[in-house]
């Protein structure tokens, strides 16, 4: 039996070593440690023009949905909050393409502080996270716990190319994907080739684009899972698509009416049964993106 061991909540404000630099190492390292779902970092101490710098923003890279992270030892304060709402503002407007959420982070959310938020938490997506240190044994660990979410309402464009962080075929293999999977993006990949045979894949974190000439050319992007290829064609909704999917049985999960595509589960078994259906579908969002 593993023995019981009392844990130790402790300040870290006041504490001598464990700094806000700490905690931000923490979180940039693994950004699900605050509950928020499995994001991704994109930026860090991120300068924003006469408002300081952002602690952290993350990123959804299933939605593209970024979070302006503010994080503050000890309890919540009226400059932290207007602080983080500034930062959001100034996010949302900089790159209006995507959602954004703010997010404050304080070893002590005050009662006053979620008064206050309450009173415009309509008005403007915000969540508060109460963390909390504790020594165990020889160890240290820290605990998120949503305390304020944000009121639920109702892709990336050309820059993502630009700004994303690249990464390679290996971090598709083996943290994203599968090898099999990333073979059937291959087989995938080909058709597109067959019609524009100067493209070439550009591997990022968020998917998988395409590249021609140095510059995105992203009319279709992939995404391998562990079991399928999210495929994602540019193309605008209309009823022959959508009956060519339906009679086909192919799973669509979404039309995107943002960015103007399709989301499309892709297996194995979909490509060799309907080989021509996805030739087809990249050949009208080829002929669309030039036209």
């Amino acid at each position: 039996m593993i023995p019981f061991t009392r844990p130790k909540q402790i300040s870290l404000k006041s504490h001598p070593v464990y700094s806000e630099n700490w905690v931000q190492d923490i979180i940039a390292e693994d950004p699900s440690i605050l509950g928020l779902g499995d994001l991704v970092l994109r930026d860090r101490e991120r300068i924003q023009v006469r408002a300081g710098r952002l602690d952290l923003l993350l990123q959804d890279p299933e939605t593209y949905k970024r979070y302006e992270v503010e994080l503050q030892l000890g309890a919540t304060d009226e400059t932290h909050i207007i602080r983080t709402i500034e930062y959001w503002d100034i996010e949302r407007k900089r790159y209006p393409q995507y959602e954004h959420c703010a997010v404050i982070v304080a070893e002590n959310i005050t009662s006053r502080f979620l008064n206050v938020v309450s009173l415009f938490n309509g008005a403007l997506p915000i969540v508060a996270i109460q963390m909390q240190a504790f020594e165990v044994g020889e160890h240290v660990t820290l605990v998120f716990t949503k305390v304020l979410d944000e009121v639920q309402r109702g892709l990336v464009d050309e820059d993502e190319d630009a700004i994303s962080a690249p990464t390679d075929r290996a971090y598709w293999e083996k943290d994203k994907g599968t090898q099999k999977t990333v073979a059937l993006m291959d087989r995938m990949f080909e058709i597109v080739k067959e019609g524009d045979p100067s493209c070439e894949l550009k591997y990022n974190k968020f998917y998988v684009g395409l590249i021609k000439d140095g510059r995105a050319n992203n009319y279709v992007t992939f995404r391998p899972k562990k079991s399928f290829v999210l495929f994602e064609p540019k193309l605008p909704r209309t009823d022959e698509v959508d009956g060519l999917l339906d009679q086909a049985g192919v799973e669509t999960l979404e039309y995107n009416d943002r960015w103007g595509l399709y989301r499309i589960r892709v297996t194995d078994k979909d490509f060799k049964t309907h080989v021509g259906l996805f030739r087809d579908l990249i050949d009208r969002s080829r002929a669309n993106r030039s036209g």
